[in-house]
């Protein structure tokens, strides 16, 4: 039996795809102005993400469109989250930028490549960098990567509306004032 367009599109992976869409978008409607909201609709898109790997390995429908569906929206969800902070720290405006340039151009660089070789991005051989061989080699390590990547955005984020959270009667995170000149209202 030959799979459509219309399958593909349709495959439970891509499914849980666009609802992390929708859920990146009102986590972007959200950001500026409630901050419960907008983390609640992001962290579910980001524990998302983990499920539609397993599912698309679990139920053998792995696709090119997946892949970059998937990375795609990583990176949307991720830039959204970048452009906030660029908004809440003006000061650091520049090093969002960057940090969100070389997030997107070496994750393209790096699907685009594994396309044009007809593999899938996540297969590495034995040519391949060692950096980025143990990145998508070793789950372990690529949850580190990834969650601590995210952890340190949403930990700016969250400081922007909260001092952090209290353990002890001591603020763990102290509100970082020379991040920001002035609060945005």
């Amino acid at each position: 039996m030959t799979t459509t367009v219309k399958d593909i599109l349709l495959f439970v992976p891509n499914l849980i795809g666009y609802v992390r869409i929708v859920l990146a978008i009102a986590s972007a409607y959200y950001m500026p102005f409630d901050y419960v909201t907008a983390s609640v609709c992001y962290a579910i898109s980001v524990g998302l993400d983990d499920l539609d790997g397993y599912a698309a390995r679990a139920l053998n429908q792995c696709t090119k469109f997946g892949a970059m569906l998937d990375q795609l929206t990583d990176r949307a969800g991720t830039a959204t989250l970048v452009m906030t902070l660029s908004y809440f720290y003006p000061k650091h405006m520049f090093l969002f930028q960057m940090s969100l340039v070389i997030d997107i151009v070496c994750h393209w660089l790096h699907l685009h490549v594994s396309v044009m070789k007809g593999t899938n991005h996540k297969s590495m051989g034995l040519d391949s960098n060692p950096i980025m061989k143990l990145y998508y080699t070793s789950r372990p390590f690529l949850f580190f990567m990834c969650a601590g990547n995210e952890m340190f955005y949403i930990m700016l984020y969250l400081l922007h509306f909260t001092e952090g959270p209290i353990v002890l009667g001591v603020s763990l995170f102290q509100y970082p004032q020379s991040w920001q000149e002035h609060p945005i209202s």
